[in-house]
């Protein structure tokens, strides 16, 4: 199935089917069929609430869920669109605060399958044009857009005239679609820039600012970068925050890991450099302390997969992702002794994912998980003594945990699919 997407409502799974025949398997990049689409469906894109669109390579979900609670917190009614979805494909819309129905989701995707003929539309393309439906037919205040893949040729980026746009932490994933270079990355990702509107963005690597630099100056978009325009500070138990106009002291966010601070940062400064919707700080203060997204270092309930251990979640998948996870887990446990249970997909950089644990982790228990395209377990045990880990090799998550002492912290860690699974297992589907 594309994109791993199951549903348990008859209706919605009829429309899923329709799309795994109809639309060609894999990525694909480019705007002339989300376009013919959407001509056809009479351009809800353009009936769209004020936008808040976000790239990256790492950090855009968690930037969105920031940006969702402070404009909730300020009384908005949201619209938001995220992927992948982790345990239900309705995780992806967000209607005015609420997900998506199911009867509403087969409908939709219902009417964008039924004027896709010749198109084909891409998994992504035809869900994307559902939220636009979506969205467009529903009130709200603010949409937060999050991009699916780079953003010049994402099917997001029909949006011609977002609130703010903004690009969060960069690194080296999907090279094969954005080039082989950060700043090659850099430039696609900076492709979400429009005429006039602000282009926000974290500090990064001086080629890859060079790039979003360069980007910006070609279409003509105010550039604000932290350090430079926007300042943010952790002291004390406080984020500080400042620009040219103001600054504000907020509570520290409540996602674990030092990054989570610049991916807040960056939301506030989105929110700081528009003018169409209003957010006091109160709202911004609300935000650091309510802002959950799940598989992000997320400490796993007690529940029927883990037990009581002490377990965490999280669902990054590129090298630099992995970097920040390693040290993230680390300051968490301590010292205490831990053990990684990971699933990758064929498609990543397996070695650059489990490098970063060296020393830190006692052994690597490789898993399988339903996806065509994981890692077989032995595979990845395999990969993983070789550079060094003690590991072994699992048929699922469950039979892993069962292998390590009750009273050892756990990683659970690789693909956002294997975290979806965890979520559904151990009874915390995202709601």
């Amino acid at each position: 199935m594309a994109d791993g997407a199951r549903s348990d409502h008859p209706g919605v799974q009829e429309q899923l089917d329709r799309l795994e025949a109809l639309s060609p398997g894999g990525d694909r990049l480019g705007l002339e069929r989300i376009e013919a689409l959407l001509a056809r469906l009479g351009h809800p894109e353009r009936g769209l609430p004020p936008v808040f669109h976000v790239a990256g390579t790492n950090g855009k979900g968690s930037t969105c869920a920031f940006l969702r609670s402070a404009l909730e917190a300020a009384g908005h009614r949201v619209h938001v669109f995220t992927s992948p979805h982790l345990v239900r494909f309705n995780e992806r819309i967000r209607l005015a605060g609420m997900m998506i129905e199911d009867e509403h989701l087969a409908a939709l995707l219902a009417e964008v399958l039924d004027a896709s003929d010749g198109i084909g539309p891409s998994f992504f393309e035809a869900t994307a044009a559902a939220a636009f439906l979506a969205f467009s037919r529903t009130p709200a205040d603010a949409l937060v857009l999050e991009v699916g893949m780079g953003g010049r040729l994402d099917a997001t980026n029909v949006v011609a005239a977002p609130a703010v746009t903004g690009i969060a932490a960069l690194g080296l994933d999907h090279q094969m679609w954005l080039g082989e270079t950060l700043a090659d990355i850099a430039g696609e990702k900076a492709g979400i820039a429009k005429p006039g509107i602000p282009l926000v963005t974290l500090a990064h690597h001086p080629e890859a600012a060079a790039r979003i630099r360069e980007a910006a100056g070609q279409r003509s978009a105010p550039l604000f970068v932290q350090g430079e325009e926007w300042r943010s500070d952790a002291d004390h138990g406080h984020l500080r925050y400042s620009d040219s106009n103001d600054s504000v002291d907020l509570p520290l966010p409540a996602l674990p890991g030092a990054h989570q601070q610049d991916n807040a940062a960056l939301a506030i400064a989105m929110i700081r450099h528009q003018s169409a919707v209003m957010v006091p700080d109160e709202a911004l203060a609300s935000a650091m302390t309510t802002t959950r997204w799940p598989a992000r270092l997320q400490k796993l309930r007690p529940g029927l997969l883990v037990g009581n251990r002490d377990a965490w979640l999280d669902g990054g998948h590129n090298p630099q992702a992995a970097a920040v996870l390693a040290r993230s887990i680390a300051a968490l446990t301590r010292g205490r002794p831990l053990h990684l249970v990971a699933g990758i997909l064929s498609t990543k950089d397996a070695a650059g994912l489990l490098a970063p644990f060296r020393g830190l982790v006692e052994s690597v228990h490789a898993v399988a998980f339903d996806h065509a395209l994981a890692i077989a377990p032995g595979d990845l045990a395999a990969i993983s003594r070789q550079l060094g880990f003690e590991a072994s090799a699992h048929a699922s998550v469950g039979a892993a945990l069962t292998g390590i002492p009750a009273d050892r912290p756990v990683l659970i860690a690789g693909s956002l699919y294997l975290a979806g699974e965890v979520l559904a297992l151990n009874d915390e589907i995202p709601d």
